[in-house]
C-alpha cells in the first residue's frame, strides 16, 4: 500500500526526522495548523506506519572505542528454509545493527559493531559454529564515518505526494 501525502504531511515528517522532541504545539505552529488538526495528522502518519517510532540518536564516539564492520555473507545453500534460518540467527545477535538481503552474488550485507576486532572475530566464529549456513564472509572495517543519515530525503517524501 502506497501512502499519499500532501505538502503539510511532508513538512511534518521532515521536521520530525530532524527534531523528534519538538512539542506538538511547536510542530503545529511550524506547519501553520492549529494543534488538533496537526495532532490528527500525526496520529494518521503513525497509524499508516510512516512513523515507526521516536528515539534518541546516540553518539558512538561518546561510547569510547568500538569497531564498526560491514560484513558480506554468502550462504551454503539458497533454499527458502536456509535464508529463514540465517535471518533468524542474525536477529538474535546484538552485534548486528542492520542486515540487508541482497541480489547479485553476495546474499547479505551486515552492519556489525563490536568493542574490538577480537570481539568481532568471536562473533564470526559463533556464526560459523552455529550451523546457520554461513559459507563465506568478507570483512570491511570502517576507518572513518563520512556520512551517517537516517533521515528519508525530502525528494523521496515529495514523490509520495497525492
Amino acid at each position: 500500500m502506497r501512502v499519499k501525502l500532501d505538502d503539510r504531511d511532508i513538512q511534518m515528517l521532515s521536521i520530525l526526522q530532524k527534531e523528534g522532541r519538538i512539542t506538538k504545539t511547536e510542530l503545529a505552529r511550524r506547519v501553520n495548523l492549529s494543534p488538533t488538526p496537526c495532532w490528527e495528522r500525526l496520529q494518521h502518519l503513525e497509524k499508516v506506519g510512516l512513523i515507526e517510532g521516536y528515539g534518541a540518536r546516540i553518539a558512538w564516539s561518546a561510547l569510547g572505542s568500538q569497531t564498526l564492520v560491514f560484513m558480506e555473507a554468502e550462504l551454503n545453500s539458497h533454499l527458502a528454509s536456509d535464508f529463514a534460518r540465517f535471518e533468524k540467527a542474525v536477529q538474535a545477535q546484538d552485534e548486528v545493527l542492520e542486515c540487508w538481503a541482497l541480489g547479485g552474488g553476495i546474499d547479505y550485507l551486515l552492519k556489525v559493531v563490536a568493542p574490538s576486532i577480537d570481539d568481532y572475530q568471536r562473533f564470526v566464529d559463533r556464526m560459523l559454529n552455529a550451523d546457520v549456513g554461513l559459507r563465506r564472509y568478507y570483512t570491511y572495517i570502517v576507518t572513518k564515518r563520512v556520512k551517517d543519515a537516517d533521515a528519508v530525503p525530502e525528494t523521496l517524501l515529495q514523490s509520495l505526494k497525492s
